[in-house]
């Protein structure tokens, strides 16, 4: 289960207020993290891997002596997975 593997994922808050952002430079979304989860679950898988999310709370990573403020493309992925979870 990919909460397992991205334990600080699993407890943000969908509301919490974050941006998407693209490696490419394309315009970021400024939302909340509900948000990012279903406009991810929309890209391609080259715009996944482009894609980061900034928080505006930082979450623990496993394997890390600090917080992190930024989710990668497999984090991102576990986010719009427990959106469907949630919503089905």
């Amino acid at each position: 289960m990919m909460e397992q593997k991205f334990p600080g994922v699993a407890s943000i808050p969908w509301d919490q207020a974050a941006t998407m952002i693209d490696l490419d430079g394309k315009p970021p979304l400024i939302g909340t993290i509900r948000d990012c989860a279903v406009h991810f679950g929309l890209y391609k898988p080259a715009a996944r891997a482009q894609a980061r999310v900034l928080l505006t709370q930082p979450v623990h990573r496993e394997g890390r002596k600090t917080r992190t403020w930024l989710l990668e493309p497999e984090e991102i992925e576990a986010l719009a997975e427990r959106l469907k979870r949630e919503t089905n």
